[in-house]
């Protein structure tokens, strides 16, 4: 066979591994965006496996989690084991009766514990622009079929580390056989000990070396410290204080982690040519590729497909994606007969802030304040009140009465800011668990490039004593931090703290502003970030000057680069998400989004939107009194949604229309969830059950 018809066999695709160049046949090469070795090491799916690290499903769901044998120098597969199991039961309840084992877990439709054997490839990438290491992971399972080569993203989740979608889109690619290929988008743990010098390895084992680590702060050693002798026991974190704006890349991580992929399986299974060569027999024209995963590991996904100039991906599912749509003001959003929403879209950090803001204070809303699940557990009454009090000193709430201050926090949130009721109940335990205020903090650092040196509204973070005061972190506790961070603090004992608060440097949960003679969480600190989200005095409502000024128009600058363009290229494209979501506000992220598709791509369009009542964010929640009762598992449509695109992709079954799909609260926890409580995404909706999109307006059905 000639080269030249090898080639035109082959097809170029435009894809860098598979374009034949002089008639000469594509053969695998590493990608040149790969740093240093790629390791691997296989699992035999008996000691140790892909999905569960050996744990198997009674593992995952059982308690206490994995112990180790040296707490300050737990082994990397001690660490790794940890991470799988943190991880997975982070996005995925586990509870009895909340339907793992049921409908979703590794048990499900495999045999005995759900191990799975196979190889898995880690290595740091790098994307133009910035010298921060990604870290890229590759797992093909035994029973990979490279005559039928089939590829599924998993970028994590949040601000999770390699092994953040392991539960999710990892288990339901390595169940099917795909391989499953990973990225922490930048993200990750990536803790930066400013005091020690300690960070974290590729495997998670911490090093003081001068040697690749997965992130250290933007500091000479003299400037460390000197940031150390002012500001103790601080940590830089990756997301936070890279200087890199890593969501502005989230897409291209998953399509470099797409093309690591492909180099792994022909390594694996290309035709060896005898002269050292490998033909690269596995290519995007022959391999189903859908792109996945949940949250910011969804949006990433949406990202890479928009900008999939190359034909690497296939179909879209995605679950509760984080995207930041493009601002279009041509088309407005109505639920059944409620109000037209026209300022819709809003960024991240604006809705964020604004939660961080004024949801302390609303908690305390007679409306919500006795029937949120877990309010009164995780928002001591007290310091709701202490909020309520300092907004209203400031003229940012009215009214006489705690009563009064609180309802009217609330109403801000759902009218100002297009808060759907529907997230009420959930919103509560979110701020207790600090998810909008990490956010907040996070984010603005982020979109900024700021660094850890930057201290941004007078933050930092640490670890905290009991009353509040920063302290050293626990050997023990650092070394765990691969496993047990979510990437995003606070997290496994570290904290954020209020350097500018009243007294000391404080927890910003205990925190009392230097206006404020009462803790009130720190509240000048969140209106601090509130302004430079804005670009405008949060209190006054001016405008902003000097540096503030400055840093508020690098974040909007951020943020700009993370905005969709809602074209998806004409993939076939499925979204799941939960209308109770109190993370991720439907009105400034899926709706709209699914809106500015319509727009952008009409009739070419091929994305399907699925709203699931009684569904919200964090699964996991689902096994608390309180959650259980109320709400069912996102969890179960995501895998539905891969069924779906999958079955599109391989048998041409067509899309169910967009619709809002029905659940039933199962009430008692004491029964558990069965199919009548999950009805399945109906492939023929009534008409009362259809989301559409007529006259420039996204109807969703009540």
């Amino acid at each position: 066979m000639t080269r030249l018809l090898l080639c035109a066999l082959i097809g170029a695709t435009g894809f860098a591994l598979t374009a034949c160049k002089d008639g000469k046949p594509p053969f695998n090469e590493r990608p040149d965006f790969v740093q240093g070795d790629i390791r691997q090491n296989w699992y035999d799916g008996v000691t140790d496996d892909l999905l569960t690290a050996g744990l198997g499903a009674s593992g995952l769901a059982s308690t206490p989690a994995p112990a180790f044998d040296d707490p300050l120098n737990p082994t990397p597969a001690e660490l790794r084991r940890l991470a799988i199991y943190n991880n997975y039961r982070a996005l995925v309840d586990t509870a009895s009766g909340g339907g793992y084992g049921t409908f979703f877990g590794p048990q499900v439709g495999a045999s005995g514990e759900g191990l799975i054997a196979g190889e898995e490839y880690l290595a740091y990438m790098s994307v133009p622009g910035t010298d921060v290491p990604v870290t890229v992971m590759a797992q093909v399972p035994d029973a990979f079929d490279p005559r039928r080569p089939c590829m599924v993203t998993a970028p994590s989740s949040g601000s999770r580390g390699i092994y953040g979608a392991i539960g999710t889109a990892g288990e339901w690619g390595l169940k099917k056989g795909c391989a499953v290929v990973y990225t922490d988008k930048g993200t990750g743990t990536g803790s930066h000990n400013l005091e020690t010098g300690a960070a974290q390895r590729l495997d998670g084992t911490l090093t003081e070396a001068g040697e690749p680590v997965q992130f250290r702060a933007d500091l000479s050693a003299a400037e460390r410290a000197d940031f150390s002798a002012t500001w103790p026991n601080r940590f830089a974190w990756k997301h936070a204080h890279s200087k890199a704006n890593p969501e502005a890349d989230w897409g291209r991580h998953v399509l470099r982690s797409i093309e690591f992929g492909f180099y792994v399986l022909n390594e694996k299974f290309g035709r060896e040519l005898g002269n050292g060569e490998t033909l690269l027999t596995i290519n995007p024209k022959n391999t189903l590729v859908i792109a996945s995963s949940v949250s910011n590991g969804g949006g990433s996904s949406v990202r890479a497909a928009e900008q999939d100039q190359h034909g690497l991906i296939d179909g879209v599912a995605v679950s509760e994606p984080n995207v930041n749509p493009t601002v279009d003001t041509g088309f407005t959003i109505r639920q059944g007969d409620g109000p037209v929403i026209s300022n819709h879209s809003r960024s991240l950090l604006d809705y964020t802030t604004a939660l961080a803001v004024y949801q302390g204070c609303a908690n305390q809303a007679p409306a919500i304040r006795d029937i949120a699940p877990l309010n009164s557990t995780f928002n001591p009454p007290a310091v709701g009140e202490n909020i309520c009090n300092s907004l209203a000193n400031k003229g940012l709430v009215s009214g006489a009465t705690l009563d009064d201050r609180a309802t009217d926090a609330l109403r801000i949130l759902n009218e100002e800011f297009r808060i759907q009721p529907e997230q009420n109940l959930l919103a509560p335990v979110h701020f207790g668990l600090a998810v909008a205020q990490s956010i907040s903090m996070t984010y603005a650092n982020a979109y900024g490039r700021a660094g850890v040196e930057d201290r941004i509204c007078e933050l930092s973070l640490a670890a905290t004593g009991a009353g509040g005061g920063v302290t050293p972190l626990s050997g023990t506790v650092e070394a765990a931090l691969f496993s047990a961070s979510n990437g995003i603090p606070p997290t496994a004992g570290v904290n954020i703290v209020y350097d500018g608060a009243a007294g000391q440097p404080t927890h910003l949960a205990a925190s009392a502003s230097p206006s404020s003679s009462q803790p009130d969480y720190g509240l000048d600190a969140l209106l601090c970030l509130r302004s430079l989200a804005s670009g405008q005095d949060a209190v006054t409502g001016g405008d902003l000057t000097g540096e503030a000024a400055e840093l508020a128009d690098a974040i909007a600058g951020g943020i700009s680069e993370v905005r969709a363009s809602g074209n998806l290229r004409g993939k076939p494209a499925v979204f799941v998400t939960g209308r109770s979501d109190a993370i991720l506000p439907i009105n400034h992220t899926s709706r709209p989004y699914y809106g500015l598709n319509q727009r952008v791509e009409g009739h070419q369009s091929n994305l399907r939107y699925y709203e699931i009542l009684n569904a919200h964010h964090l699964d996991v929640l689902n096994g608390f009194p309180g959650v259980a009762d109320r709400y069912v598992p996102l969890h179960h449509y995501y895998f539905q949604a891969l069924d779906l695109v999958w079955a599109n992709l391989t048998g041409k079954q067509p899309l169910p229309p967009s619709q809002v799909v029905r659940t039933v609260p199962r009430g008692d926890i004491g029964t558990p969830l069965s199919e009548a409580n999950l009805p399945g995404i109906d492939p023929d909706p009534d008409a009362g059950d259809r989301i559409v999109f007529v006259d420039n307006q996204l109807r969703i059905p009540e």
